[in-house]
């Protein structure tokens, strides 16, 4: 059983241990046995598997299946070409280079629907859209790329794993893959190319 989930902010990637002011996944009526495969963040928000097959653990987390996630992300600033091109060769966090990956700006920005709490907003700097799709995922790691090229992150969103998006999953809402959504999300055609884009001059 594969099951994809719209985790909301705030909430833990796990079903007991809850720490003060977070919700955890034990609220949302899942059924037995399942577990979530990886995680995302309190303060992150998006696409999160669970399953109770254990095997899949390892297939889609371990980073040299080079299996995609994708992360729709605010940032501070707006990144120039040359920004999105050091990302994607793959920044230094925590003293480890990252993966090479693919970013892109999002013009017009994604319409998901305010966050509660509301971000934190500075009137005085201008915020951006990128698309970053990552092959591994160490702990953090979306925001300590931002951080890295001078963008702070403000909101992250994963929309996609493999070629499964989010899609229209309400925020707290679950449902089962039937096959062909296992398949888009686990196959081998939903392998990442580990190699950035060519650009275009600017």
């Amino acid at each position: 059983m594969l099951l994809a989930f719209h985790k909301p902010y705030g909430v833990l990637s796990r079903f007991g241990g809850g720490e003060e002011g977070h919700r955890t996944l034990a609220e949302f009526g899942f059924p037995p046995g399942v577990y979530p495969i990886g995680r995302l963040d309190a303060d992150s928000e998006g696409l999160l598997l669970l399953s109770d097959e254990k095997a899949l653990n390892a297939e889609l987390l371990h980073p040299d299946h080079g299996h995609a996630r994708a992360y729709h992300v605010q940032v501070e600033g707006v990144p120039t070409p040359d920004v999105l091109a050091r990302l994607e060769a793959g920044v230094v966090v925590q003293g480890r280079r990252a993966r090479p990956c693919r970013a892109r700006r999002l013009e017009p920005a994604p319409a998901f629907a305010p966050r509660v709490p509301p971000i934190r907003v500075r009137r005085s700097i201008p915020e951006a859209w990128i698309e970053l799709e990552l092959t591994e995922g160490r702990n953090r790691q979306v925001r300590r790329m931002t951080a890295a090229v001078g963008h702070p992150t403000l909101r992250i969103v994963r929309v996609r794993i493999g070629r499964f998006a989010l899609a229209d999953l309400a925020p707290g809402a679950w449902r089962k893959l039937d096959a062909a959504e296992r398949r888009a999300a686990l196959g081998s055609d939903a392998r990442a190319s580990t190699q950035p884009r060519a650009r275009r001059p600017a």
